[in-house]
């Protein structure tokens, strides 16, 4: 975790309030400016934690370091922007209970206290209609793969893959190798965290077309790895530059496509969260979802492959450290 005191606070407080506490906590701070040493403090007394503060030299590292430092048998993994629901380790351990995994994922959501904003980002994050539903939805066109906004494995998975590798996308990269190891992985739809996102279109963007970026070299290190949904934001990026220029030197009527899609972005919305207004936010944070990863994946499958300048992952760690 670097410089997150309150998305801390907010994590620790529903950690605090899970109807079952036989869980232990452990933080490891990145070489924060801001530590949240406080704030865990502050938790001491509610919840079995224990904080560790290391070098600013990335998450896989931080998170390898609190596995190190973690006594028990099974890890489970947040991003410091999560709220946890108060049920959620009870829940869990009635699924690992009647289905035992090696390695599970579940999905995100938006809670109601969330801004309209954060509202919209998760719906173009999660909704069919954007991502194909790969981020644990019901209905998906790829294998689901645990990430670590809400990801577990057991230690004999840390044990045999060493933990996780600093780069870009490293929680379906520790996916990756979970699943080349033999180990049993799955999706628990019932155990969901409530997921901030980012609080503006431009973090928004930056962090998509990261993304993008990412499965580039996740295809590099994994050649079979590519789906067709993973390129289809690259075909729409394609696309709708097409239907621009059709409509400025053809007809406007180029531009039909692009307003049902849009239309039916915002019905999709408006029927998953029943607010105008979130509807409203969800057609332009989609379209931004959308073309940042398709123009994070064009740049990489041009520079990475076509011109054959794609990192091995000394390369890729070499360039996490040195963000």
């Amino acid at each position: 975790m670097y410089n997150r005191p309150d998305e801390m606070e907010d994590l620790l407080a529903s950690l605090a309030a899970q109807t079952v506490k036989n869980f232990e906590v452990v933080i490891t701070e990145d070489g924060s400016t801001i530590p949240c040493r406080d704030v865990c403090d502050r938790y001491a007394d509610r919840i079995d934690i224990r904080y560790y503060v290391q070098e600013n030299i990335g998450r896989s590292p931080a998170r390898n370091n609190s596995m190190a430092h973690a006594t028990g048998d099974y890890f489970v993994f947040f991003d410091s922007d999560c709220v946890i629901p108060p049920d959620y380790f009870a829940t869990l351990a009635r699924e690992l209970d009647a289905r035992p995994l090696d390695c599970f994922g579940g999905p995100d959501a938006a809670h109601e206290s969330f801004s309209d904003m954060q509202k919209a980002i998760n719906f173009a994050m999660t909704s069919f209609l954007t991502t194909g539903g790969i981020r644990g939805g019901k209905a998906s066109m790829e294998k689901f793969t645990p990430r670590t906004f809400n990801m577990g494995f057991s230690r004999e998975v840390y044990e045999e893959t060493g933990g996780f590798r600093e780069m870009f996308s490293e929680d379906i990269d520790m996916s990756k190798r979970i699943e080349a190891g033999g180990f049993t992985t799955g999706l628990i739809r019932n155990c969901p965290v409530y997921h901030k996102r980012r609080l503006s279109m431009r973090k928004f963007f930056r962090q998509v077309h990261v993304f993008g970026m990412s499965r580039i070299t996740l295809k590099l290190l994994y050649p079979g790895s590519m789906k067709l949904v993973h390129a289809l934001p690259a075909c729409f990026v394609i696309g709708l530059l097409m239907l621009l220029v059709g409509a400025v030197f053809v007809s406007p009527w180029f531009l039909a496509p692009i307003g049902v899609y849009a239309v039916a972005l915002f019905v999709a919305a408006l029927v998953s969260t029943r607010s105008l207004k979130v509807a409203a936010l969800a057609v332009p944070a989609s379209f931004i979802q959308l073309i940042g990863y398709g123009t994070g994946f064009i740049k990489a499958y041009f520079t990475k492959i076509i011109l054959g300048k794609g990192r091995n992952i000394e390369e890729e760690v070499a360039a996490r450290k040195g963000k």
